[in-house]
């Protein structure tokens, strides 16, 4: 494993994981651990950057989504799981890279501006008007409870959990190669000041993202209450499939339908060889949502066994999982020390 590439990635621990976790991100994952030397991290530092006030459930979080990796297939004798808070030196040096990072970077940072607007919404919503919003928004900024430094800075430490690990690649979508440009530019400036590099340059790792969506046709989440969670049990989970969301002008079984707005056919296309088919023949009034409900549910009914039993085997070998957390802090402190120390010889912090 220590003669491959490095790859590194990490999640948010939000609890419990759905299918749009698994197949968005965790079932790639699974892959390239066995072609690259993985580093899986679960990010709940990051969690504090928009959630600080709501840390009640993050070790609990944190566990439950470990427990989910496992469950999804990642395998601690191919790849490094760990926690983010587990490696102290991840904040030493993303204190260092701070001291070095103009703050027009993240300022001028696209999704800083998004995900700022997008906070200052929800905390408003159904108290102003969308006129009274606008004019709060010009001033957000000023806004205490979410213009904090760890959420403006969050950009330098994603690239800390990149750079301190020597990742060659990060797997990301196309559409989420800018995620990674502070961490190259970081590296640079780095190497522009001191005159030394250290890091190895991370390059995108671009992979194919399946789109689930959630039964009601929103983006899957649990705060819609529209997931279906690995390891559900079945009962739940068919009861859920017979509800998904389908063209609403398909009155009969013989009414001609659009499945391209239809839950139940963005599910047959991750799940059935014969999806296109299915299109066809749902297009010509030949198949009914109910029989398609009824055989989508049959093609997924094999993985979500072998994810309920597997969960349940982990959930019930709570010393399996302690070890595993244990040596993945080992092995990513490891790693993380080597660089930091570099990182201080070369700073001149120490000798």
């Amino acid at each position: 494993m220590t003669d491959k590439k490095i790859v590194l990635s990490g999640m948010r621990p939000t609890g419990k994981l759905h299918l749009g976790n698994f197949h968005g991100a965790l079932k790639n994952w699974v892959s390239l651990q066995n072609n690259y030397n993985c580093f899986f991290f679960v990010a709940d530092l990051h969690s504090l950057t928009t959630a600080y006030q709501q840390t009640e459930n993050l070790a609990a979080n944190s566990h439950d989504m470990l427990i989910d990796w496992l469950t999804a297939g990642l395998d601690p004798q191919k790849c490094t799981i760990f926690i983010q808070s587990d490696v102290p030196e991840v904040s030493e040096l993303n204190t260092l890279l701070g001291m070095i990072t103009p703050l027009g970077w993240l300022l001028r940072n696209p999704t800083y501006k998004e995900q700022l607007q997008e906070l200052f919404k929800q905390k408003y919503a159904g108290q102003l008007d969308e006129k009274s919003l606008g004019e709060k928004l010009a001033s957000i900024a000023g806004d205490e409870e979410i213009s904090c430094f760890g959420f403006l800075g969050y950009p330098v430490l994603m690239a800390t959990d990149i750079l301190i690990q020597q990742a060659s690649f990060v797997p990301v979508g196309k559409d989420q190669t800018a995620h990674l440009e502070i961490a190259r530019d970081l590296m640079r400036r780095f190497e522009q000041i001191y005159g030394q590099q250290v890091f190895t340059e991370p390059k995108p790792l671009y992979t194919a993202v399946a789109r689930v969506p959630g039964i009601d046709g929103r983006k899957m989440s649990k705060s819609y209450n529209n997931a279906i969670s690995l390891g559900e049990d079945l009962d739940s989970v068919r009861k859920k499939v017979m509800t998904m969301f389908t063209d609403p002008n398909k009155k009969k079984a013989t009414d001609p339908a659009n499945p391209e707005g239809c839950v139940v056919y963005a599910f047959h296309k991750i799940y059935n060889p014969q999806a296109a088919k299915r299109c066809e023949e749902c297009k010509a009034g030949a198949l009914g949502c109910v029989a398609c409900k009824k055989e989508l549910f049959a093609l997924m009914e094999p993985e979500l066994t072998s994810f309920a039993a597997r969960r349940k085997e982990i959930e019930n070998d709570s010393a399996q999982l302690t070890q595993i957390v244990k040596a993945g802090k080992e092995r990513a402190r490891a790693n993380a020390a080597d660089t930091l120390s570099k990182v201080k010889k070369v700073m001149r912090i120490t000798k």
